[in-house]
Parts: structure tokens; sequence; C-alpha cells
């Protein structure tokens, strides 16, 4: 029991370490960071921070990344509930097919893909949009976003549906005030896996945006001046990044133990 603790604080302390050094080195000048070893700050500042909040390279960053992601949930979200909960409810031709076939989508590289989503874009005009990227990612989120929810709709005894018919309720009144707020949970779960890939997925942001949609993965990438790189700068766009995720892991932080067991948990 005492080795299993002290092997538990160690873990803990590895994970939390490079967090720690992140967000020191976000209040630290590039002077400092690259001088003698400190385990404190010799002068905080803030001043990292004052020029994401002040520069607009930095700040339209953010807002471009933020549009694509929440684009790409909504999306992802509509169209995989009532996919979710067909493929649970009803046996038709070919349902087996199909849904191994949607995660087959999920199998593929992003790198596959890039050619023919960078022609079509170009010539519908979507390219150097948050759209671009949103439908880009779609193509990831909503097979994965089907799989996670049709295990939980399926733990749903069918008994559910058939009381609410009996009882004179239709079927929009079922879906949207009996089933959908009993499996919250999975859509929690779902929005956290739909947010986390669209937020750190580099490849397909990258080569789908230009000038005018730049995300903050990209820009983070071209943190470079006459000087050199730009640390300091660049830890305290990385703390801000950390931020997003933080709180959609709060909002689902109860329903993440079903989640990583895709949805196969009861």
């Amino acid at each position: 029991m005492i080795r299993s603790r002290w092997v538990l604080i160690a873990y803990v302390i590895y994970l939390v370490v490079p967090l720690y050094w992140l967000m020191s080195m976000a209040i630290r000048s590039n002077a400092d960071i690259v001088g003698d070893f400190a385990l404190l700050p010799n002068s905080p500042t803030l001043a990292n921070f004052a020029e994401i909040i002040s520069n607009p390279v930095w700040y339209e960053a953010f807002g471009n990344s933020l549009a694509y992601v929440v684009i790409n949930t909504v999306i992802s979200l509509a169209v995989a509930i009532p996919a979710a909960y067909a493929f649970s409810r009803y046996r038709f031709l070919g349902d087996k097919q199909l849904f191994f076939w949607l995660l087959t989508n999920r199998m593929a590289p992003p790198a596959v893909f890039l050619l023919p989503f960078f022609q079509l874009y170009s010539a519908i005009g979507l390219f150097d949009t948050p759209l671009a990227v949103a439908l880009a990612h779609c193509l990831f989120t909503v097979p994965l976003s089907v799989w996670i929810l049709e295990g939980f709709f399926s733990a749903v005894p069918r008994e559910l549906d058939e009381l609410a018919k009996i009882d004179g309720h239709s079927f929009p009144y079922f879906f949207f005030r009996i089933f959908l707020p009993i499996n919250r949970g999975a859509i929690g779960v779902t929005l956290f896996f739909c947010f986390m890939f669209s937020w750190v997925e580099l490849l397909l942001a990258r080569t789908l945006s230009g000038a005018a949609s730049k995300p903050i993965v990209v820009v983070m990438t071209r943190t470079v001046s006459a000087s050199g790189m730009d640390w300091g700068v660049l830890a305290a766009a990385g703390v801000l990044t950390v931020l997003p995720g933080v709180l959609v892991v709060w909002f689902v932080r109860n329903h993440l133990v079903k989640g990583f067991a895709l949805g196969r948990v009861s």
C-alpha cells in the first residue's frame, strides 16, 4: 500500500511538473528563460499575456479556433444523435456494414484527405474559412460520436419508448424531453471528444486555413522573431489554449469513465 502511494505521488508529480514549467515560462522574459536555471521566476511579468491580448494575430487566431471547434461540435452532435438512435433502436438491411463503414473513416489518417479537401474547398470557395476546417473535422468526429452515443443509447431499455407511446406522448416530445435528458451524460462525453480532436488537430487546420482564418495551433508554430524563438509568448499561448480544455473536462468530469470506455459501460 505504501509503495503504491509513492508510485501515485511520483506519477502526479510527473504530470504536474510540465504544467508548472509552462506556467512558469509564461510569466518570464526570454532573457530569464534562456538564462540560468531557476525553479521560480526572477522577475515575474504579465507582458507575454498582454502581447497575446493586444496582438490581433493572437486573439483572432483564438477566435478562429473556437469558431471551427464550435461549428464542428454542433454539426457532429446534430448528425450523430439521430444516427445513433437509429442504430440503437432499429434493424435494417446493411446496418452493421454501415456502422462498420463509419468506423473505417475514423481509422484513416487525416493526411489521406488533405489533397481532396484542399481542391474541393478551393473550387467551391470554402478555403480559408472556419467552416472548411469544421467540415473536414466532421469526417472524423461524426463516426466517433455515433459510436459513443450508440453504446449509451442501447443501454436505455426500449420499453421506455413504448411506455412513452402508451402514455400518449409524441415522438418529438419523448425524444427531446425524455430520451435526451436521460442521456445528457453521453452527450457531454461526446462533446468532450469532439472538442478535443478539433481543438488540438493541426494538419487539416493548417492546410485548409490561410491568412484570414489562421487557427491558434498554426500561429503557435510560427512564434519566431528576428531575435529567435519567443519562448515567453509561446508559453503564455500554451497556457491559454489549455484553459478551454480544462473547462470542457470540468463540465463532463462525472461521465468520463464511461466515455473512455467508448460508451460500452452501462
